[in-house]
């Protein structure tokens, strides 16, 4: 049965402001966990603001991560459900000094960002923005990125939390908050601790449009081609040298140049991406990732890029190459459709928060690609952020406000149906 309507009054926007002005970049060199400590800063913030929500057990633990419990106040047995968001921004743009501006009541066309002007959000290269007349768009100044990728997603939940503890009316189960930090750099939930969290099902709050539920992922690989040339002095390399740098050059060269990349596939389209080269005359690597919705794609482009290794190899007969392949995560699709409820529940959600449900697919991972196969089913929900990892990243007001209310109707929703 529909759920009455809900007289929200939201903090969600302001969270965001405060949320988005520390830089909590993660470095994929790094080793440590988080990779980052300036992470952790923010991490302390959002525990100092669960405990003051109520939440007595919010915590933030050597790693990095934050937890906290909602507790239920139902009879019903109902399933913990877990909401989670990253406190990281990328890697692929400074997230150091941002300064945020509102652009209220948007009335259609470009929005240049005011300390750069080489930077212009143009409605014909974001047609999302078609969406959002009327709406308040949060930009930056055009030097840094946003982060509303994800702290949009932390301010979600953050306000939902808020709203349910001041709601006590509001009938639900015990609902279980993770925020995680290095998400951008693949490494998420490497210490997270499942047993503490004690959740059956989870949802990040970590996907674009307003409306959309996303249930599937790329499968994903990294590839490492290692590369032994042949040192000699350049005074007497003729006939002698073959040199590293060049082989993977010529590697690079012989991608696809019209398939099977980032710039030219979409939709269910794999593809093979070089991510960095280093080396010198004798040693050189190049770092690849491999994506598709199969992992029988994945394998597909693997045997791809060794038959380009080999064909190049063959000019330089006295050099060796090793290829090493890691496994980085797999199609959440397997894990979910085996409880189909959860993606069930969110739809009717997204519609009672008065969207029109889309469910789709990310080119992409999330979180939730590697807790669903860690036993925690994690489907992707809408958070509202567009053009994230770059100085272009924008969101809406009235999109945050949106997931704010589909996070409280999945809470009724479970709790109603149990």
């Amino acid at each position: 049965m529909p759920a009455s309507p809900l007289a929200f009054t939201h903090t969600v926007t302001e969270r965001f402001l405060r949320y988005a002005v520390i830089d909590t970049q993660s470095d994929p060199a790094s080793l440590t966990c988080p990779s980052t400590e300036k992470q952790k800063n923010l991490g302390r913030l959002l525990v100092a603001e669960l405990q003051a929500i109520g939440l007595g057990d919010a915590h933030l633990d050597a790693h990095g991560y934050v937890y906290a419990t909602i507790p239920a106040n139902t009879d019903k047995e109902v399933p913990v459900i877990c909401f989670c968001s990253h406190m990281d921004t990328s890697p692929d743009c400074t997230g150091a000094n941002v300064k945020p501006q509102i652009v209220r009541n948007y009335r259609g066309g470009d929005i240049p960002l005011p300390a750069d002007p080489a930077q212009v959000i143009r409605a014909a290269d974001h047609p999302a923005l078609a969406d959002q007349i009327g709406h308040d768009i949060i930009t930056t100044d055009g030097t840094t990125l946003l982060g509303a990728d994800n702290k949009a997603g932390l301010a979600e939940i953050m306000d939902a939390a808020q709203f349910l503890v001041d709601h006590p009316h509001i009938r639900h189960g015990t609902i279980k908050i993770l925020f995680t930090p290095d998400e951008e750099i693949g490494r998420g939930v490497d210490k997270v601790d499942l047993k503490k969290l004690g959740a059956d099902f989870a949802y990040t709050m970590d996907g674009e449009t307003a409306g959309h539920i996303e249930d599937e992922t790329f499968s994903a690989d990294g590839v490492t081609i290692h590369i032994e040339g042949v040192s000699t002095h350049p005074g007497f390399a003729k006939g002698r040298m073959e040199h590293a740098i060049k082989i993977a050059a010529a590697i690079i060269d012989r991608l696809p140049k019209d398939t099977c990349s980032p710039e030219t596939t979409e939709g269910k389209q794999g593809f093979l991406h070089p991510v960095g080269i280093s080396g010198a005359l004798e040693k050189a690597e190049i770092g690849f990732i491999v994506r598709d919705f199969t992992d029988e794609g994945l394998k597909q482009k693997e045997a791809l890029l060794e038959g380009i290794v080999k064909g190049v190899m063959k000019d330089y007969p006295r050099s060796t190459y090793r290829m090493e392949v890691k496994a980085q995560y797999r199609n959440m699709k397997q894990v979910i459709d085996r409880h189909p409820e959860i993606i069930d529940y969110a739809i009717e959600a997204i519609r009672r928060a008065g969207l029109k449900p889309v469910r789709s697919s990310i080119r992409g991972g999330t979180d939730g690609s590697r807790l669903s196969f860690m036993g925690l089913p994690c489907p992707n929900i809408f958070a509202g952020e567009h053009a994230f990892h770059s100085r272009l990243e924008w969101v809406s007001r009235q999109d945050m406000e949106a997931a704010v209310r589909t996070i409280v109707h999945l809470a009724m929703i479970w709790e109603e149906r149990a």
